[in-house]
């Protein structure tokens, strides 16, 4: 038992399930149920049985300073006008499908019970199957959800994102989906071209991690002091998110140099999963997570329902539905090793520009669901 006063102690833990995670996203099992569930499970496990405490400074700290501190360093590399040059088609079904996820959003919310997190959820739900996990958080940040409530949503949806990652890969198999859309390119699985194979390992350089860590910081207390200036101090990770956009789009070569910075991002945002799982509830969190699994299960279905109809309509091909789609609904990296595995390699980089612009605006559509259904 890590006693409450052991703050190294917790740490380490805390560093520990980061690592996990981190570890099992190289495995298969990682990939195929995303070492954040882990991350969580792990730290829930620990809590709850009162190896670690299920309160602590430490978690308010990660909660409060290193969650805004991220933001920027996952942001830097967002620069929209490559963004719109390398998307193409793709990026007007990818339009298409965050209209799609909004709809089911709005739509589920008025046909289930939520109770009273019902608008935060879907806000957080909208933000992040139009973005990601980035996106996911900041928007749980900005509606102030608290840290049980967080837990709760994000581990439904956890199940939910890899049901849909399961029926973005098995969609072009399904014979009658083929006759319905156009095919496409539908060439199956062979050599890949280019540099699209493994990504070498990232370079992590102390200048270039230095130069990012103060920006970072110095676009959080800016943002912060905006936001206090406004009398709106809960929506300061809006203007981090506004602020980080803004300096990736007026230096995009000087971010596009940097290396070292998105790795940084994504521990802290390890960090924070394991901070929310220590410090969840399970009895809670059981009781609440299989209504958040339906309301997201239909939320994917209209989603893929839209989508498909609008391909049909406006003549899109069934691959870059299929990419679009999950460019919002999965992200970035997996749409990228589905147009891999089925030979798309024409689609594989608007695939990875679409789940980038969905980080920059599924934040702001996100909290917009949350505020017109409040």
């Amino acid at each position: 038992m890590t006693p409450p006063d052991n703050m190294l102690a917790l740490c380490a833990v805390l560093f520990g399930l980061a690592w996990l995670g981190f570890w099992l996203d190289t495995n298969a099992i990682g990939k195929r149920t995303s070492g954040v569930v882990w991350v969580l499970a792990g730290a829930m496990l620990l809590s709850n049985t009162g190896l670690i405490p299920l309160e602590h400074a430490v978690y308010n700290f990660i909660h409060a300073s290193l969650v805004p501190l991220a933001i920027p360093l996952l942001l830097m590399k967002a620069d929209l006008r490559r963004i719109f040059r390398e998307s193409g088609r793709v990026m007007i079904t990818f339009c298409i499908a965050s209209a799609a996820t909004v709809t089911g959003a709005v739509v589920g919310y008025f046909l289930l019970d939520l109770g009273d997190i019902g608008a935060k959820v879907a806000g957080v739900y909208t933000g992040g199957w139009i973005g990601g996990a980035v996106n996911f958080l900041a928007v749980s940040q900005a509606v102030e959800m608290s840290p049980q409530e967080f837990s709760e949503s994000i581990s439904a949806s956890s199940v939910v994102s890899i049901t849909a990652l399961t029926i973005l890969v098995t969609l072009p198999s399904f014979a009658l989906l083929g006759r319905f859309l156009s095919p496409g390119n539908t060439a199956g699985p062979g050599p890949v071209p280019g540099d699209h194979g493994a990504a070498s390992p990232p370079l992590l350089r102390l200048t270039h991690v230095c130069a990012a860590l103060a920006i970072s910081f110095a676009i959080c207390a800016v943002s912060k002091a905006f936001a206090e200036y406004l009398s709106v101090p809960g929506y300061s990770i809006l203007f981090i998110t506004l602020l980080s956009i803004v300096l990736a789009n007026l230096a995009p070569g000087a971010c596009a140099r940097l290396s070292g910075e998105f790795e940084i991002g994504m521990l802290l945002m390890y960090l924070f999963f394991a901070a929310v799982g220590a410090g969840t509830d399970a009895t809670t969190f059981i009781a609440s997570a299989l209504n958040l699994f339906v309301y997201g299960m239909l939320i994917i279905t209209l989603h893929l329902a839209i989508v498909i109809i609008s391909a049909r309509v406006l003549r899109i091909s069934l691959p870059e539905a299929i990419v679009a789609s999950g460019a919002a609904l999965v992200g970035p990296a997996p749409t990228a090793a589905i147009a891999v595995s089925r030979g798309w390699t024409e689609l594989i980089t608007p695939g990875i520009m679409c789940g980038i612009f969905g980080y920059v605006i599924g934040t702001f559509i996100g909290v917009w669901v949350t505020s017109i259904l409040s």
